[in-house]
């Protein structure tokens, strides 16, 4: 099953802030719906374990997450792939980062492709809970660098 996603979000923080954040393994398991580990296995490659529930089917997925094409701190491409008992897929994503009045404007569009348990859910309710996730990504996002000032590490606030 195809799922395509894309979106824009203005995030209170300035642009490079915003990218020492999601190229920091640490700072993205904290973010990241669900995720239990997210291992640094070499230069912008990433081991990453992931404890969801979509629909009313729960389980594990472990995969590896790539960082290419970056451009700091503007642009970069994220390619994941893995599976688990909710099934396999894989995908890719880029995303840019630009200056926007009272922060940083993200833009992400990506696309990936779906198979086994989790797709049986349907694309209707897989896309749904992909936009509610993503919402929660967002929303942890937000909370962990909105009001720091630039000088402080990703995770911390003032």
């Amino acid at each position: 099953m195809k799922l395509d996603i894309g979106g824009k979000e203005v995030i209170a923080a300035p642009p490079e802030r915003v990218w020492a954040g999601l190229n920091d393994p640490d700072f993205l398991a904290r973010c990241i719906p669900g995720c239990r580990e997210m291992r640094k296995l070499a230069p912008d490659r990433y081991a990453v374990r992931l404890d969801l529930k979509v629909a009313s089917v729960g389980g594990s997925f472990e995969g590896q997450v790539a960082l290419s094409d970056k451009a700091a701190p503007e642009q970069c491409r994220i390619a994941i792939s893995g599976g688990g008992t909710l099934g396999h897929g894989s995908g890719e994503a880029r995303f840019t980062l630009e200056p926007a009045e009272g922060g940083t404007l993200l833009v992400y569009e990506g696309a990936g492709e779906i198979g086994g348990l989790v797709a049986g859910v349907g694309q209707r309710v897989l896309r749904g809970v992909s936009k509610h996730l993503i919402g929660r990504f967002f929303k942890s996002l937000r909370s962990e660098l909105e009001g720091a000032s630039v000088s402080d590490p990703p995770g911390l606030t003032p």
